[in-house]
Order: structure tokens, then sequence, then C-alpha cells
């Protein structure tokens, strides 16, 4: 009998391998962004009150039904000197009508997914930079950032290759127009 031979994992086959295997703490969260993985502490209340109250109007107020997921993981394009990327934004939201969530794995593709939504955290270099350009990578439409230390709301989109075309900011207090499929303005009043 002869032994086969196997060809060697590559450094990302190995990094990708070991992340899919972590065993977290309850309520952290791993992600494999840019090569590098990132552990996450559970949020805190203004994390999660900047979340409720998206969700809350999206809910109410998009153009088309929204369905929406807490935590789920992404799998997204990767750039060249990094293996796939595993995101999990804060909130991922997809037109009710392509019941993305409710069949897909804990890691599923970023098609259907309209809008990623993130409140910086523990770690805000990652959510403005790294994270930005995996969602761009992945072809997520609209990227929407609450940055806690800018006290400022930004919404990414027009993706292309590693990042977003086309930025619109608006402080706390100010209304953000959201394009189609949501069509309406988020009012950012009550984050001041």
């Amino acid at each position: 009998m002869t032994a086969m031979a196997h060809e060697p994992l590559t450094q990302e086959e190995v990094l990708l391998e070991g992340f899919l295997a972590l065993d977290t703490p309850e309520g952290f969260r791993a992600e494999l962004i840019e090569g590098e993985i990132v552990v996450t502490p559970p949020p805190d209340g203004e994390h999660e009150h900047y979340i409720s109250r998206i969700v809350r109007q999206v809910i109410r107020r998009s153009k088309v039904d929204m369905d929406f997921s807490g935590n789920k993981g992404l799998k997204l394009k990767s750039g060249e000197a990094c293996p796939k990327d595993h995101a999990i934004p804060d909130v991922t939201l997809a037109p009710l009508e392509l019941g993305l969530f409710r069949t897909a794995d804990s890691w599923m593709p970023c098609e259907g997914v309209a809008m990623v939504i993130e409140v910086t955290s523990t770690k805000p270099q990652t959510d403005r930079e790294a994270k930005r350009r995996c969602y761009a990578r992945g072809g997520v439409p609209l990227y929407l950032l609450v940055d806690r230390e800018a006290a400022m709301v930004m919404l990414f989109s027009d993706p292309d290759r590693d990042d977003y075309r086309r930025l619109l900011k608006r402080a706390f207090g100010d209304p953000l127009s959201l394009p189609d499929p949501f069509a309406f303005s988020l009012d950012t009043s009550d984050f001041l």
C-alpha cells in the first residue's frame, strides 16, 4: 500500500481552519478580518441603544419590508494578501422576501444583503477601515457606521473592489438619507 502525498496547507488555510475551530467565551464573537483574528467582548448598553433605534426605524419605515439578523456571520471575498474574511456585523439587513436568514449556515455568503451596520466599540479602527474594506470587497451595497467617538453616522455606498466610492456623513442629531430599498431619512436625534 502506497501512502498518498498531500499538498501542504498554505498559511492562509491554516489560519482559516484555526479560526473556524475557535471556541470563544460565551457572549464574545470572533471574526477573521484581513488575516487577523479579532475577538470582541459583549457590547455595552449605549452600543445596543444605537442598534435598537436604527433597527426599529428600518422595520417601521423602509420602502421594502426588511428582515434583520444581529451578529450574522458573513463570508466575504478577500484581498490578495489575506484569506477569505469572516465578519460578523452588528446588524445585517436583507429584503424579507428573500428569506436569507432562515436557512443560512452560521457563515453565509453576502449575496442579497442590503446593508450592514456597525457601531464602534473596543476596536473602532477595525470598524472604520478594515471592516469597511471587507464589506466593499464582498459587494455589500450599503455600510452604515455609527462612530461613537466622532459622534457621526456614516453611510458608505457604491462598493468598488477594496472600498466604497461614496460617503455620506451626518453628525448625531442630523437626519441621514438612506437610499433604496430603504428610502427614508434615519432620525439620529436620539443618539445625542
